[in-house]
């Protein structure tokens, strides 16, 4: 309804400014300022009109959009988006957890198994030590240097299996 009222208004103006051409060419004198003066105050008048109707409704829409953000459906939907990305960020920190303690339990099972592999090895490697020195006078003073070389070799190379073939090796010989 008020844009019309501002097209008339328009419509008005520039028919004003019309006749004010007529005029001129009719050489009318003092009318034409007149006509020209309400013409534009017509105009004038027609695009106030158009920016306050134009400032009113943006006005109007700011606050319904405010009113619409604050509402409760509004508040509750972000509520629950809220929550769903927290149980995201919760279940993607239960899954990286889970891979970190998954990776520092291997590597301690590891070390673990690392630690008691030398310990075996060591162990073996006295006890090898204790058969060389039981047997220590059948054997010639060459090959019992020779088998205690090849166990220092293994102990420091921690090679189980040469280790055991070696014992196995002066098991024979006993």
């Amino acid at each position: 309804m008020i844009i019309r009222i501002a097209l008339l208004l328009m419509f008005a103006a520039f028919s004003e400014l019309l006749s004010v051409d007529l005029l001129l060419w009719l050489a009318v004198p003092g009318l034409p300022g007149l006509l020209t003066q309400l013409g534009l105050v017509t105009l004038l008048s027609a695009f106030a009109l158009l920016l306050i109707t134009g400032l009113f409704d943006l006005i109007k829409l700011i606050i319904a959009a405010c009113f619409d953000y604050f509402s409760a459906r509004q508040r509750l939907q972000r509520r629950l988006w809220f929550i769903q990305a927290k149980q995201d960020q919760l279940k993607q920190l239960f899954y990286f957890r889970t891979v970190q303690i998954n990776y520092f339990n291997e590597l301690k099972r590891k070390r673990l198994l690392s630690a008691n592999n030398r310990l075996h090895i060591q162990s073996l490697s006295k006890a090898i030590d204790k058969d060389l020195q039981s047997i220590k006078q059948q054997l010639s003073k060459t090959t019992y240097l020779q088998l205690q070389r090849q166990n220092i070799q293994y102990r420091k190379q921690q090679d189980i299996e040469a280790l055991l073939t070696l014992q196995q090796k002066i098991a024979t010989i006993i």
